[in-house]
């Protein structure tokens, strides 16, 4: 799915929480299975739906709203990055200065899970394979990295790695491995 520039994924992925949150439709409800009785009696569980892209996602597996709240926060931040897919030139690009900061002086891409600019870094990853018509030669090329180096980044997240081998699956390339 691409998204109309005026509302890139860059946006969507840098808002704050409470930005991000007042695009989206917000429902609770009570979660089902084990948790005792403050599970079954209270509405923990949160669904955000996303309005500009149409994406949905729940947390429901703690007892508290407020948990939830987070993680699903944290899920449509992924699913935006992994889902939407902004147009690129892949003459014309040159990778941005986030992406620029995170290879390292042998090439190699350094960035966490858990820094907050992940998600920015996968979804330009993403954008640039998209464009270079999922080879990962070329899109390692033009980021400025191994391809090698590219491969076991996208090889450290399972859901990264299972959204580029379907994206592969999609334009009629085999998966990596």
């Amino acid at each position: 799915m691409t998204v109309n520039p005026d509302h890139g994924t860059e946006r969507f992925l840098t808002l704050d929480d409470e930005a991000l949150v007042r695009e989206c439709d917000v429902g609770h409800y009570r979660a089902s299975g084990p948790g005792g009785q403050k599970r079954n009696k209270t509405s923990s569980a949160v669904r955000l739906q996303h309005r500009p892209t149409g994406i949905a996602v729940t947390a429901a597996e703690d007892r508290s709203q407020a948990v939830n709240k987070t993680r699903a926060i944290r899920r449509l931040r992924q699913a935006i990055a992994l889902q939407i897919r902004s147009p690129v030139d892949p003459d014309l690009y040159t990778p941005s200065e986030l992406l620029s900061a995170c290879v390292g002086a042998d090439g190699d891409l350094r960035i966490g899970r858990r820094d907050y600019r992940y998600w920015l870094v996968v979804r330009e990853i993403l954008d640039v394979l998209a464009a270079s018509e999922m080879r990962a030669s070329d899109a390692a090329k033009c980021v400025g990295v191994t391809t090698s180096h590219l491969v076991k980044f996208l090889q450290k997240d399972p859901k990264l790695w299972e959204r580029v081998n379907q994206m592969r699956a999609a334009a009629g390339v085999k998966p990596l491995r």
